[in-house]
């Protein structure tokens, strides 16, 4: 069987349709209710997973032919500052240089701007597919980051996790016949192995540390012992103003 040439490629196998009704919904459901000006979709410009979007400017960004913007990942040629919302569907495990993007996403956001991630689990079924198997093709040759690690990441970034779920407990399964067996899987796996799904979101938010006045807390009976002369000063004063 022919492998995938690229990621967009395999989200129209069986597979990835399977993936891709699930990614959509969790992306639909999970931009709904982020407000601002400005969001960006890095990669798969052939799926909107902005649609649900309310903000004005929605647009995507990627090296391949067919977004709107045409870039590097480990360079975001956007100002500091001027993102609200960023989605990174499946980016971060196809890139060289992961840690470096989310360098980028942290500059270009501006505080509390909201960043939303997928990405595959390698501690699935998904997960042992790809260990045990051919890491030929879509989805196979990515490097699959763990959840705690890329936490770890975002952590040192100074994000804060606000959210996020598992989705496709079934087995990686190339006949549809048998992925519409495995529909089941799905409400169990959420109920009984959540952290298992082969694929993972996570939405975390960008924080940066407000500046806070600490006024002194001045202690009066050592203030009083330091300024001894103040009020025999004040009464002298008093009484040179009654006898003149």
């Amino acid at each position: 069987m022919p492998t995938a040439n690229s990621l967009a490629a395999w989200l129209d196998t069986h597979q990835g349709q399977y993936l891709l009704a699930r990614e959509q919904d969790y992306f639909d459901r999970s931009v709904a209710d982020i407000f601002g000006f400005n969001a960006v979709q890095l990669g798969l410009p052939e799926h909107d997973f902005l649609r649900a979007s309310r903000m004005p400017l929605r647009f995507t960004a990627a090296h391949e032919v067919g977004a709107q913007v045409l870039m590097e990942m480990e360079e975001l040629p956007f100002e500091t500052g001027s993102v609200d919302l960023a989605l990174l569907p499946h980016v971060l495990e196809f890139n060289k240089h992961p840690h470096q993007i989310l360098r980028e996403i942290e500059r270009v956001l501006r505080p509390e701007g909201n960043v939303i991630i997928s990405g595959f689990n390698p501690r699935s079924l998904w997960g042992l597919r790809r260990a045990m198997g051919s890491k030929v093709g879509y989805p196979w040759c990515g490097e699959f980051i763990t959840l705690s690690r890329l936490k770890d990441w975002l952590a040192l970034l100074g994000f804060e996790i606000v959210g996020g779920r598992f989705a496709c407990y079934a087995p990686p399964m190339i006949s549809p016949k048998w992925l519409q067996r495995c529909h089941f899987m799905e409400p169990a796996g959420d109920r009984w192995w959540a952290v298992c799904g082969g694929v993972y979101y996570l939405h975390a938010v960008k924080r940066v540390p407000g500046m806070r006045l600490i006024k002194p807390q001045w202690n009066k009976g050592l203030v009083s012992k330091l300024m001894p002369a103040a009020p025999k000063l004040n009464r002298e004063v008093s009484q040179r103003s009654k006898d003149d």
